[in-house]
C-alpha cells in the first residue's frame, strides 16, 4: 500500500523533472534587436526537492515542505567549456538571500541546480543578506562575483528595523565551487550597489563601475554610473569616482541606474546593458537600457540609444515587486551569440538571445533621448518622412 509520503513524493517528483525537461521556444515575431523565449528558465519551482522537503517518512510523513523558496531571480551568468552557468539569487521563505549555481547544456532550457548552495565565507563583519552577484571573468585569470553585502544601519535609532548599509562583496573563484572571500570595495561613497569589474586591467589597475548613493533605496546626491580604478582587487579601494552615465529628469532613469553585467567587447566598443528606474503612480519601474563605450577607454560613451531596450511584459509585469526587469548575467559567445539573463519583478529568470551585430546596429543607429517632447516629435517625423520616401 502505497503511503501519502510515498505519493506526495513520487507525484512531485514527476513534476519537477517535466519542469526541468520542458522545452523553451523563441516567441514568435519579436523587434528585430532580440528574441524573448515563452517560459522562464529558472522560478522557485526549478529548486530541488531536497532542498526544501525532509525525506524522511519518520519525521516528515506527509511529505510536507519544511524550507521554503520564495523566489529565483537577478544571476550572474557564464560559459565554461561550452556550458551556461547561472549563479542565481535564491530567496528563501525567510527572505534570506544565497546563491546557487545552475547549469544549461544550451542555455535556453534545462537548466538544473548543483546539489548544494554556495558556499559564501563571511568577512569580519558578517553579512546579513548577499545577492545580485556579476560575474567577471578576468584577464588576470580568476573569475570575480562581485555582490551587494546588506548589513543593518548601525547608525540607526531605536526601533528602525528598515535601515540598512549596502555595499560591494567581492569574491574569486576559478570553478563556482570554491569561493575565496576578498575585502569589500571601499569608496567614499555611503552605500553601493550594483558594482561590477571591468574585465581587463585599465592603465594596470582594477576598474569598476560602481553606483554610488547616500541611502540603502534613494540615490540621493548619487548621479548614476560611476568609475574607478584600484591598485588591488584583494583590497580594492576606489579614491575617486567620476559619474560617466548619469541620470537625467523625466527619463527611464531618472531615480536610478546601474551598470548590469560586465560590459561585453565587441569590434566598435564596450557593449553596456544596464537598469533605469522611474517613478510611476504604482511605484518604481525598472526597465534595461543599453549604451557603448570606447575600446581604449571604457568611462567614454560613444553611443547611448534613447528609450528602454526590455521592458516588463505580460507576467513579466507581476510578483514581489511588481513591473520590473532587471539584468545582471550576459554571455557573449565566441560565435557572436549572446544571451542575456534578466529577472522579472524580483520572482523569476528569463533569457533574450541576440547577436553582437544586432546589438551594434540597434545602439548605433538608434537615436539619443532629446530629453524633449517636441524634439521627439521632430525624430518620429524625419523617420516616417523618410520611410515615405521609399
Amino acid at each position: 500500500m502505497t503511503t501519502l509520503f510515498e505519493s506526495r513524493k513520487q507525484q512531485l517528483t514527476q513534476r519537477y523533472e517535466a519542469l526541468i525537461t520542458r522545452p523553451n521556444e523563441k516567441m514568435p515575431y519579436g523587434n528585430g534587436i532580440y528574441d524573448r523565449y515563452s517560459h522562464p528558465v529558472l522560478t522557485a519551482e526549478h529548486a530541488p526537492l531536497v532542498w526544501k522537503y525532509d525525506f524522511n517518512p519518520q519525521t516528515n510523513p506527509y511529505f510536507a515542505e519544511r524550507i521554503g523558496v520564495n523566489g529565483v531571480f537577478n544571476p550572474g551568468a557564464i560559459e565554461l567549456d561550452g556550458k551556461f552557468y547561472l549563479v542565481a539569487r535564491v530567496e528563501g521563505n525567510d527572505r534570506k538571500s544565497f546563491f546557487a549555481v545552475a547549469e544549461s547544456a544550451n542555455g535556453v532550457d534545462g537548466f538544473r541546480f548543483w546539489d548544494h548552495p554556495v558556499v559564501m565565507p563571511e568577512t569580519e563583519e558578517p553579512d546579513v543578506n548577499v545577492y545580485d552577484m556579476r560575474l567577471t571573468k578576468h584577464e588576470d585569470g580568476w573569475i570575480y562575483g562581485l555582490f551587494c553585502t546588506e548589513r543593518k544601519d548601525p547608525d540607526a535609532p531605536p526601533g528602525d528595523l528598515s535601515s540598512a548599509v549596502a555595499q560591494c562583496g567581492i569574491a574569486r573563484t576559478k570553478d563556482l565551487v570554491t569561493w575565496e572571500r576578498l575585502d569589500d570595495l571601499k569608496t567614499g561613497s555611503a552605500q553601493q550597489r550594483n558594482v561590477v569589474l571591468h574585465p581587463e586591467f585599465v592603465d594596470g589597475k582594477y576598474a569598476f563601475y560602481t553606483r554610488p548613493q547616500d541611502g540603502f533605496i534613494d540615490a540621493g546626491s548619487g548621479g548614476g554610473i560611476g568609475w574607478g580604478l584600484s591598485d588591488s582587487i584583494e583590497h580594492a579601494v576606489v579614491g575617486q569616482e567620476t559619474i560617466i552615465d548619469r541620470r537625467y529628469y523625466h527619463t527611464i532613469k531618472e531615480v536610478k541606474n546601474g551598470q548590469g553585467p560586465a560590459p561585453i567587447k565587441t569590434p566598435r566598443g564596450w557593449l553596456h546593458i544596464a537598469h533605469g528606474v522611474r517613478n510611476t503612480a504604482a511605484g518604481l519601474r525598472y526597465v534595461l537600457y543599453v549604451f557603448l563605450t570606447d575600446l581604449a577607454n571604457p568611462e567614454k560613451v560613444l553611443y547611448a540609444p534613447g528609450g528602454h531596450f526590455i521592458a516588463p511584459e505580460g507576467e513579466e509585469r507581476v510578483g514581489d515587486v511588481s513591473n520590473v526587469v532587471f539584468c545582471n548575467g550576459a554571455i557573449a559567445r565566441e560565435n557572436g551569440e549572446i544571451y542575456i539573463y534578466y529577472a522579472s519583478s524580483d520572482t523569476r529568470i528569463h533569457v533574450a538571445t541576440t547577436t553582437v551585430e544586432q546589438m551594434l546596429d540597434y545602439v548605433m543607429n538608434t537615436p539619443e533621448d532629446p530629453l524633449r517632447s517636441y524634439a521627439c516629435v521632430q525624430q518620429r517625423i524625419n523617420l516616417i518622412d523618410s520611410n515615405l520616401k521609399l
